[in-house]
């Protein structure tokens, strides 16, 4: 499990000297994300993804649990009530429907939590229209505080944000 820390930052070139620090630290490009407003120049720094800002991974674990609930009912009524061969159950053909069931929940809801804004970041989104950019860094618990220390000294034009403790290690 990693941590995120928040960080705003008032403008690109400040988020470009973070960027520079964070990767002279060894913090891994992939692990470091900025949000801005859209149209900002977000050139030299790495974009935040679908991952980051939009609520798809709930969606679709949501879709999942309902599609998979949703499948396997429809799988069990179809098993008992309408045999393909004679008069037992089909047990196969529901296992099959309870599985395309939670596929089929978790990529339709995925379609549509990939435009949902993250509510995660929905704290932000006053500051990020002002123009200035969020800074998230992913990073193993032993490595948070001294990042903190860094940007702490290194930048005191940024405000610390808060911290999220078991972010998945992926994505």
């Amino acid at each position: 499990m990693k941590r995120r820390i928040y960080w705003l930052l008032p403008d690109p070139a400040s988020a470009r000297r973070a960027m520079h620090d964070l990767v002279q630290a060894r913090v891994d490009t992939a692990h470091i994300h900025f949000a801005a407003a859209e149209g900002m120049d977000m050139t030299g720094l790495h974009a935040a993804n679908a991952w980051q800002t939009s609520d798809v991974v709930h969606a679709a674990g949501s879709g999942l649990v309902i599609g998979g609930g949703v499948g396997t009912a429809v799988g069990l009524v179809t098993a008992l009530l309408f045999p393909l061969a004679g008069e037992a159950p089909e047990w196969g053909t529901a296992a099959l429907l309870a599985v395309l069931g939670g596929l089929i929940g978790a990529w339709s809801a995925s379609m549509i939590g990939i435009s949902i804004p993250s509510p995660r970041l929905a704290r932000f989104e006053g500051a990020i229209g002002r123009g200035q950019i969020l800074l998230m860094v992913d990073l193993p618990p032993a490595r948070v505080q001294a990042i903190e220390a860094l940007l702490r000294t290194a930048h005191p034009e940024a405000r610390f944000e808060g911290e999220e403790r078991l972010v998945p290690a992926l994505p």
